[in-house]
């Protein structure tokens, strides 16, 4: 009989917006090392750092998205 229990391999996906996100942020809050060896070396103060600049991006980005859909003449 086969031994089907073998794992396989996953396929590497392309990260997405928020992975790029995520280390753009890490990269200037000069914490991507920290991040690439998450496992061992990031803190629980680090990731917060990180998640919340990320939230305050996001929030400046959905904000500039309101504003030009309000008023379609700025840019």
């Amino acid at each position: 009989m086969p031994d089907n229990t073998t794992p396989k391999k996953k396929a590497k996906k392309k990260p997405g917006p928020h992975e790029q996100l995520k280390w753009e942020t890490a990269r200037e809050l000069g914490l991507d090392d920290d991040l690439a060896k998450a496992g061992d070396e990031l803190t629980v103060r680090e990731a917060g750092k990180i998640g919340g600049h990320m939230v305050k991006k996001l929030v400046k980005a959905g904000e500039q998205a309101l504003a030009r859909k309000n008023n379609p003449k700025q840019q």
